[in-house]
Formats: structure tokens, C-alpha cells, sequence
């Protein structure tokens, strides 16, 4: 994958001690919102401008009431200026057609809607209506930090994972990583995820009475992130995705059965060796307390994943848990978190909150 030429390059190693402009595409949203939190408490950026075309004029306050207070107003996407980066929160198929806009604006392009997640247009012919912009695929990179930390700097186009694939990728990866899986194995993953993940224009299924005390899967088979997942971890996984009662978080349980004999012992050294130096991912796997295993609850808005597993040697199955904040990891804290590793920025910048406890519903 492509990365920025030399200029691009030169800036980034600059980039640590700079203040950086940055504009957020489709910010009256969910991811959107999120995108002005964060980058609002970042030390590197200047938000110099957030895109609304409903609420075009109003301030960012009157849509985000967690953000009032400040001074920014939504602008038209028409007239986007000229910034270090933009970060797109647009629905599916907008960026693909406004990718050259995006360029003319700014140097680095991070965009948190599917358009550019996968490698090649057969891949979106095949799982969404085909691609406006093949030629760019070839420049994005992965956003997750974890998979693709040595492809990010210099990137200059950027896709964010989708937060059910993420939660499943973090969760598999360290047994692909560490050799206990080769790829043929049977997986199934089952992923519980928040209301916030319909956006906030999700519709009646998203709707509090509609989503109240439910356990409803809404995508039993062929959801669109299965793709992802497959493409990242090179090996076919099948996907069921449920709506929950939770506004907030993505769990992913994932059923492993491994060809051999796995012990406790080689699933705490590929889980460890991969993640042990990962700042934003916490093993949690059993243990004591009331959560004894990954919980979306207890990373409520935050960048943090938590990870585990259990091990079922009488079914000879594997038992794997990962929970994120689907806003978060699962898009916008990813997005960010990319964007620091691309820009040399701190790794960390910005995306340090430990969350709450208690809380309410997550």
C-alpha cells in the first residue's frame, strides 16, 4: 500500500511539536460528533471546521449538546477549506465520489465510512453496488493500529474499520499471529452491538421502543463486515451480528475450532505476544470480579479494546471475547488513533481517556 511522497514524509516527522488544521466531513453525526470530541481535547489539532448540509449555519453545540460551549458552526461541504487533514464521517458511497474534493483540501484523507476499507473492486461488486474510484484503493491503508502500525506513517488516505469487524479482528488476530490458527479452521463470531451503530439517522429499528430489551439479530448471515474480517485475517469466518439493548459498545463472541490440541498456556503467549505492547488493548480473561471477561460497559467511551478467552479442550473449542466502544476503537478513536501513527504525532495523542464507572447504559 501507498504511502505519501517525501514532502508528506518531511512533514510528518515534523509533525509531533505542530498545531494541525483539521476538518470534519458528515459531523452532525454519531462518528461525526465523536470525530469534534476528540479532536477538540487534541493537543496537535485545530478543528477548523465541521460539515452539516441539514444543519449548515447552526452551532456544533445545538447538535452535540456534550460539545457546547464551543465556537464552531456547521459549514456547507461545498466549501470546504484548506486544512492538513480531513476526516470524513459520511455514509457509504460519498467519499468514492468526492475523494478528488477531499484531496484538493487537504493532504491526508481519513474516512470512516466503508469506501476504501477493502483491497480491490471485485471485493465491493461483490459485498456492497460496486466502487466510483477504484484507483484509490490501491493508497488506502487499514486503519486499525494494531494490524497495520509499520503501512500508517506517511499514509495519505486512510479507512477506518468497521467496529463489528474491529471487535472480531482484535479479538482473532493474536491466534493467527501466534501460530495457533493457520487459516483453515472453522470460525463462527457472533457480535452484539449498540443502537449508536444505525447512526443517528438509524430509523425505526434503532428507535427506543423498537430496541428496548431486545436481543434481535438483524444481519444472520452475508453482513457486509465479513469482508473485512476475512480480508484482514486471511481466513473465512462466519459472521452474525445481533442488536442489543445498549446504545454504546460492540462484543464479539467468537467460536474457534482448531485442527489441534490448544493449551491455556499457547493462548496466553499468542495473545500476549501480540498485544502485550499494544497500549490500547487490556487482556482481560477470567480472573475475579463482577467482569470477568471483556465487557463493552467497561470501555465506554474510550479507545480502549479488551480482549480474553476460554478455552473448551471437552467440545476441543476455543472461546474467544473482545469488546469495544463501537464510536470509538470501532471508528472515530480509531480513525484519530491512525491519523497520530500517519502525521507522527504521539501515538497516544488525544485518545487517553480511561472512561467511567458506573455508568449507565454504555
Amino acid at each position: 500500500m501507498a504511502v505519501g511522497d517525501a514532502d508528506a514524509a518531511d512533514a510528518a516527522a515534523s509533525a509531533a511539536g505542530e498545531t494541525l488544521t483539521a476538518t470534519v466531513v458528515g459531523a452532525s453525526g454519531f462518528a461525526g460528533g465523536e470525530l469534534l470530541r476528540i479532536l477538540a481535547g487534541h493537543p496537535n489539532f485545530d478543528l477548523a471546521g465541521a460539515t452539516s448540509r441539514e444543519y449548515a449555519g447552526k452551532s456544533v453545540g445545538s447538535v452535540h449538546p456534550n460539545l457546547r460551549g464551543s465556537d464552531l458552526r456547521f459549514s456547507d461541504p461545498a466549501d470546504l477549506d484548506s486544512v492538513d487533514v480531513v476526516f470524513a464521517a459520511t455514509p457509504h458511497g460519498v467519499s468514492m465520489a468526492q475523494i478528488d474534493q477531499f484531496y484538493e483540501s487537504a493532504d491526508t484523507v481519513v474516512d470512516l465510512s466503508a469506501d476504501f476499507r477493502l483491497n480491490t473492486e471485485a471485493q465491493y461488486d461483490q459485498w456492497y453496488d460496486g466502487h466510483d474510484a477504484p484507483e484509490y484503493l490501491d493508497e488506502a491503508v487499514y486503519a486499525l493500529p494494531e494490524l497495520h502500525r509499520e503501512e500508517l506513517p506517511g499514509a495519505d488516505l486512510i479507512a477506518a474499520g468497521g467496529c463489528n469487524a474491529t471487535a472480531t479482528i482484535l479479538g482473532l488476530y493474536p491466534l493467527f499471529d501466534g501460530g495457533v490458527l493457520s487459516g483453515g479452521e472453522r470460525i463462527v463470531a457472533d457480535v452484539k452491538v449498540g443502537s449508536s451503530e444505525g447512526g443517528a439517522g438509524g430509523g425505526k429499528a434503532s428507535s427506543h421502543p423498537e430496541r428496548s430489551g431486545v436481543v434481535r439479530p438483524y444481519a444472520p448471515t452475508g453482513h457486509r463486515h465479513e469482508a473485512e474480517i476475512e480480508q484482514e485475517l486471511g481466513a473465512s469466518v462466519s459472521f452474525t451480528a445481533h442488536a442489543v439493548d445498549m446504545v454504546r459498545g460492540a462484543a464479539a463472541t467468537c467460536h474457534v475450532f482448531p485442527d489441534g490440541p490448544v493449551s491455556k498456556g499457547d493462548l496466553w503467549s499468542a495473545f500476549r505476544g501480540t498485544y502485550d505492547d499494544e497500549h490500547f488493548v487490556r487482556l482481560q480473561s477470567g480472573g475475579s470480579g463482577v467482569y470477568r471477561y471483556p465487557e463493552p460497559k467497561a470501555v465506554a467511551g474510550t479507545n480502549y479494546a479488551e480482549v480474553g478467552f476460554e478455552l473448551d479442550p471437552g467440545n476441543e473449542r476455543l472461546v474467544v471475547f473482545s469488546a469495544i466502544d463501537n464510536l470509538v476503537k470501532g471508528t472515530a478513536g480509531q480513525a484519530v488513533h491512525a491519523a497520530n501513527l500517519a502525521l507522527g504525532l504521539e501515538e497516544t495523542a488525544g485518545l487517553d481517556f480511561q472512561g467511567l464507572h458506573p455508568v449507565g447504559s454504555p
